[in-house]
């Protein structure tokens, strides 16, 4: 497989290691968008992770899964484990007469070190709800019990729940799934590509974009359009205070984004313009830096700007970049000081990668 040059980590001025695999920016709107970017191959397969949680989302809401807006942030959420999180997944369940024991997914302890001590101060130990996919599950348990689907199995790939989201990723993407497996935290996993996933992505932020300029005001919200709403009014129930796809949504007015274990993330802007990335070696290291630069090479693009200059109650692009360069600065420590950096690579392509 041919992958591309993403990161150089640089200590003391030499290059010490690289982060090798694939990105791709699928521009929104054709005039003034942003320019495609491709690094390495954006058409080989990949598992995309938790990254796919909004698509999922977005295809339990069209079976017909009701659900507040803070409960459906937390389904496209890869989250700490805070007591915020529990409750809101407790939440979840209660309303559709469902205890946590109905929850199918891995028991671990809370994924945040400081919740993870509290809550065996409390005499905790590992459980599905303090699970960073408890959301996810959470709605999932209560789609099927609000369209009378069997809670007991919702995680066989047969299942009608699983059949939904594999239809709705395959539209979304653009994409046939040929691959499939299971997740770390026991749902189904769906192959897909970085350009598939990063077109998803765009239409998803897309979508809320557009719903009062390009729609009836009175037209009704579609799932696409409520997944990004939720998530970019409540980007802490999507990670945490000190998470980057939060710190992310923080610096970026409209920006839909999310993690994925192994080294994935995706985003979408508010014109359409999605990106997705693919660490080979799976770290997870270079991805703030690698989205920052690959967002900030994005807004380059004068409908981009304005797309997310529209979202921003007031804010100026300058104050947008510095924020997003922030989250993206990724020091390389010696000694508890920094003596490095971890530094985006954006214009190699394949031809700066190799076999692998």
């Amino acid at each position: 497989m041919v992958t591309g040059l993403l990161a150089e980590v640089v200590r003391g001025g030499l290059v010490e290691s690289e982060h090798h695999g694939h990105l791709v920016l699928v521009p929104g709107r054709p005039e003034g968008a942003s320019s495609e970017l491709t690094v390495g191959d954006p058409d080989a397969t990949i598992w995309p992770r938790s990254t796919v949680k909004p698509l999922q989302a977005v295809a339990m809401l069209r079976a017909g899964l009701e659900i507040d807006d803070r409960g459906l942030a937390l389904a496209c959420a890869s989250h700490d484990g805070s007591a915020e999180h529990l409750a809101v997944v407790r939440a979840v369940l209660e309303g559709a007469g469902l205890g946590v024991d109905a929850l199918l997914n891995t028991p671990t302890l809370p994924s945040d070190p400081e919740a993870a001590a509290l809550w065996r101060a409390e005499g905790g130990t590992a459980s599905s709800v303090t699970q960073n996919c408890s959301g996810k599950h959470a709605a999932m348990v209560r789609t099927c019990a609000q369209l009378g689907w069997d809670t007991a199995t919702y995680l066989d790939p047969e299942h009608p729940l699983q059949q939904a989201i594999r239809a709705t990723l395959t539209e979304l993407t653009g994409v046939p799934v040929e691959l499939t497996t299971v997740d770390g935290c026991g749902a189904p996993l769906l192959s897909t590509t970085s350009r598939g996933l990063a077109r998803a992505f765009g239409r998803i932020a897309s979508a809320a974009a557009g719903a009062g300029d390009e729609l009836p005001l009175d037209a009704p919200e579609t799932p696409e359009a409520r997944v990004a709403r939720v998530m970019v009014r409540h980007p802490e129930l999507v990670g945490g205070p000190g998470r980057e796809v939060t710190r992310l949504m923080r610096a970026v007015p409209g920006l839909v984004v999310k993690d994925g274990a192994d080294g994935v993330y995706a985003a979408g802007l508010p014109d359409g313009t999605g990106l997705a990335l693919k660490v080979r070696d799976g770290s997870m290291r270079p991805c703030a830096v690698v989205v920052a630069g690959a967002l900030e090479r994005a807004l380059d693009g004068a409908r981009t700007r304005e797309s997310v200059l529209a979202r921003g109650d007031g804010a100026r692009m300058q104050e947008v970049l510095t924020a997003l360069r922030e989250v993206g600065r990724t020091p390389v420590l010696g000694h508890g000081v920094p003596v490095g950096e971890v530094r985006a690579v954006l214009d190699a392509g394949a031809a700066r990668g190799g076999a692998s």
